[in-house]
């Protein structure tokens, strides 16, 4: 009887393995679901599609592709078991700083006036290197002194915004030049996104970097005790975090011709809303790219969606809450149910 039952169980667990949908699978079929929804409402209560309006969609890939920016790191921060409050604000901080340094010499208001015309690289670099310099101390502080990566982010998060005030005295930062608007222009901050996505989704799942980050979230002991250097690794998963951060500031104040301290407001929520909506989950140890550029698109859908429908912005935030609490109780039930398999 035992051997007939155990004959039994494994075909039934294999057709329930089969049933199980891919996690990237199931977003998207969700993202397609939102999509459908919003262009039945959209015939019902205003007479107008919502899919085949390609202003109104590349409106919507162009604000999400800088969300999507700094998800990427965000997602390979919370794969570690942490978390990167301070994103937004990092995004303000190099905004301001690296539009300082990519002012023409016909802006008659340059902070720098013996350093205009430089080659738009000079603003990249300096922007950079900023955010890497926030992702540092976010990890240092983390790895070192074993501060719980909330509080330190959190710390980030008000420093780098007083920095992005107190740099011109919360002045915007105009008159850019042409080579530095170019990286803000036509389809290149999804351009810039994509790359981005594709090289970490690569780093995370074919390389060593990859394998110590899902490490580390899913056991650091283990991780420690098969010779993981868990500090180092965090620093660097914290700088490129910080980095990525520094990108989206630079093509945010690319896109929109000017710098303001203001810039970057609530964006570190979007962005872990996108990751958490994308499949990463919470605890750690499990994530992917793929999932977090679905879980981008899928918010940016849901705000043009709300915008479309005329939809009070106060709404908007409130029902945006709403769908972060759900996308954790989710991934909290599915994180359950591996533990009893």
């Amino acid at each position: 009887m035992s051997t007939k039952a155990a004959e039994g169980a494994a075909p039934l667990a294999t057709r329930q393995k089969r049933r199980r949908l891919p996690t990237e699978l199931s977003i998207f079929l969700v993202l397609v679901g939102i999509a459908l929804i919003y262009e039945v409402l959209g015939w019902l209560l205003i007479g107008q599609s919502f899919l085949l309006n390609s202003q109104r969609l590349t409106i919507m890939i162009l604000q999400v592709s800088v969300i999507g920016i700094i998800a990427v790191g965000v997602t390979q921060v919370i794969i570690t078991g942490g978390i990167d409050l301070s994103s937004g604000s990092v995004v303000g901080m190099t905004a301001m700083i690296a539009t300082s340094f990519a002012q023409s010499s016909t802006w008659g208001r340059a902070v720098f006036p013996s350093l205009t015309d430089l080659p738009a690289v000079v603003p990249i670099m300096i922007g950079l290197l900023i955010g890497a310099a926030a992702g540092l101390a976010n990890g240092a502080l983390i790895a070192y002194t074993k501060i719980p990566p909330f509080i330190a982010t959190l710390g980030m998060f008000v420093s780098a915004r007083g920095v992005a005030k107190w740099y011109t005295k919360g002045q915007p930062v105009s008159g850019i030049t042409e080579q530095f608007h170019f990286i803000g222009t036509k389809a290149w901050p999804v351009v810039v996104f994509l790359v981005v996505a594709l090289i970490f989704h690569i780093a995370l799942r074919y390389t060593r970097y990859g394998k110590f980050t899902y490490a580390i979230g899913a056991n650091p002991q283990a991780a420690r005790v098969s010779g993981i250097n868990i500090e180092a690794h965090l620093v660097k998963v914290y700088v490129i975090a910080g980095l990525l951060a520094g990108l989206a500031g630079i093509v945010t104040a690319a896109r929109a011709e000017t710098a303001q301290a203001s810039m970057g407001v609530g964006y570190e929520l979007d962005a872990i809303a996108a990751t958490v909506i994308g499949g990463t989950s919470l605890t750690g140890g499990v994530g992917r790219i793929t999932g977090t550029v679905i879980g981008t698109i899928i918010l940016g859908v849901m705000t043009s969606g709300f915008t479309f429908l005329r939809i009070d912005a106060y709404y908007q935030e409130i029902v945006k809450g709403f769908i972060i609490v759900a996308a954790v109780v989710i991934d909290v039930y599915r994180q359950k149910k591996r533990r009893k398999h």
